[in-house]
């Protein structure tokens, strides 16, 4: 028994002195490079899971930069989340190029999730975004594709809640479809394409975004289809198809109507017909009542001879006057 707690102290002794050694480095390392951090608060940073090292390198960092930041704001900022070593870094980057910044909004920009030392590296040297082609079509009808540049800086106090790039990019191809639309023909845009990168910039287009929009380049404008011509062929074409239907519609009643004479001829046919035979039984009642003798039954035989003798006269006639 006496063997095993002999072994538990020495284990606990050699952690003891590995925990208090490597403190020990780190808080001669800070008190010769003027960082005053605590032995004990040293110590006491393993049982909170805050990297030691971590913490009192960041610390070196700013003081050796003339920033005052205690050790407990860059303890609580890594428990947040945050990345303590990037935030003293922007505020070191910020410092140099005489940029309003503190620990507090760079914190607050870092657990927003942007790079808080990107944004201060953008605000120096401004960044260029290029937009993809963007399509619009003059009022000619004339389609154009053009490409810009977009020179933006990082606004520093609209990082925390300001839109991003894509916003920027939204907002510029909005901006450039409305100038060439307003354009009168598409040579205007061709001849001084200048003119969308002016109307785009009096927009303010940076309103309410994370970045201050610096100039607008127009990179490249090509000439693509001749819409207005597409649109009034299509439009023609429909035409042409509307009219061939209504006039199929015509033939269709037209020829619907014709069979209906058609019918009604057959009809008017069958009712003379009908008629003619009639005659027959006519005569032989009139006959049977005396009120037709044979006389007159043969003088109107004569007459319907002479009548149909005149009638094949007459057609002779015309035929040989068509032949001459």
């Amino acid at each position: 028994m006496g063997n095993i707690l002999t072994i538990i102290i020495f284990i606990a002794a050699i952690v003891l002195i590995y925990f208090i050694g490597s403190s020990i480095s780190l808080w001669i390392q800070a008190l010769v490079s003027g960082a005053h951090v605590g032995l004990f608060n040293i110590i006491f940073m393993r049982f909170r899971k805050v990297p030691p090292k971590l913490i009192v390198e960041s610390k070196i960092m700013a003081v050796k930069a003339g920033i005052d930041i205690s050790t407990d704001e860059l303890e609580s900022h890594y428990l947040a989340g945050g990345n303590v070593s990037r935030v003293i870094q922007s505020l070191i980057a910020a410092d140099k190029a005489k940029i309003e910044l503190d620990f507090n909004r760079s914190a607050a920009i870092d657990l927003a999730g942007r790079d808080v030392l990107e944004a201060v590296q953008m605000s120096v040297n401004p960044k260029v975004i290029e937009t993809p082609p963007v399509t619009a079509m003059a009022k000619d009808g004339i389609q154009l594709r053009a490409l810009s540049r977009v020179t933006v800086r990082a606004n520093i106090d609209r990082l925390v809640g300001g839109a991003g790039e894509d916003t920027v990019l939204a907002r510029v191809g909005e901006g450039i479809v409305s100038t060439i639309g307003s354009a009168k023909t598409h040579k205007e845009v061709l001849e001084n394409p200048d003119m969308i990168s002016q109307t785009v910039l009096s927009k303010g287009l940076d309103s309410g975004t994370a970045y201050e929009i610096l100039s607008i380049d127009i990179a490249d404008v090509d000439v693509g289809k001749n819409i207005g011509a597409d649109l009034e062929t299509d439009r023609a074409e429909a035409d042409k198809k509307i009219a061939q239907a209504k006039a199929e519609e015509r033939r269709a009643m037209a020829h619907a109507v014709e069979q209906e004479m058609r019918a009604k001829v057959q009809e008017m046919r069958a009712r003379v017909v009908e008629a003619e035979a009639e005659v027959p039984l006519a005569m032989a009642e009139a006959f049977r009542q005396g009120n037709l003798g044979i006389m007159d039954y043969y003088r109107m035989k004569n007459i319907m001879a002479d009548t149909q003798m005149r009638d094949s006269i007459g057609s002779t006639d015309s035929t040989e006057d068509k032949k001459e």
